[in-house]
């Protein structure tokens, strides 16, 4: 297993303005869509994850280096991994290329883990800390 999980998405009109550069507001929903695709990858998705775990994982920061504009209608990867599990947080790091494997964009987004009734930061389930693992540079194959 690689050290992250990739997926790819192309550039539409509607994530384009008039010269057919991508605009920067677009990138967020490519980070969501990997992020999704890594939590299902490791068996948590999305339409379960809530009520399995009894957590919410609000994001607290979300980070971008914006490094070389993408254009309509390139297909971009955008790779996914676990930076870190933290106590009460998990951070995921992501990069996403243009053909030919140039940089467009990287960063990190912080989420925390917090209990659905109390609305209180609470431990990251140790079920979805192991399940991320292996997508993480120290994680195991």
């Amino acid at each position: 297993m690689s050290l992250w999980h990739r997926v790819q998405e192309r550039v539409r009109w509607s994530d384009v303005d008039a010269s057919g550069i991508i605009r920067w507001s677009t990138y967020p929903r490519f980070v969501e869509l990997a992020e999704t695709e890594l939590f299902r990858a490791a068996g948590f998705p999305y339409a379960t994850v809530w009520d399995r775990l009894d957590i919410w994982l609000p994001r607290v920061q979300v980070h971008f280096d914006y490094r070389s504009p993408a254009r309509l209608d390139e297909q971009l990867d955008i790779d996914i991994w676990l930076g870190r599990v933290g106590g009460r947080s998990l951070r995921l790091e992501f990069a996403i290329h243009k053909p030919g494997g140039e940089l467009a964009a990287e960063g990190h987004v912080v989420m925390v883990s917090v209990d659905r009734r109390t609305g209180q930061s609470t431990d990251v389930p140790k079920a979805l800390a192991e399940a991320l693992q292996p997508y993480s540079p120290g994680g195991k194959s």
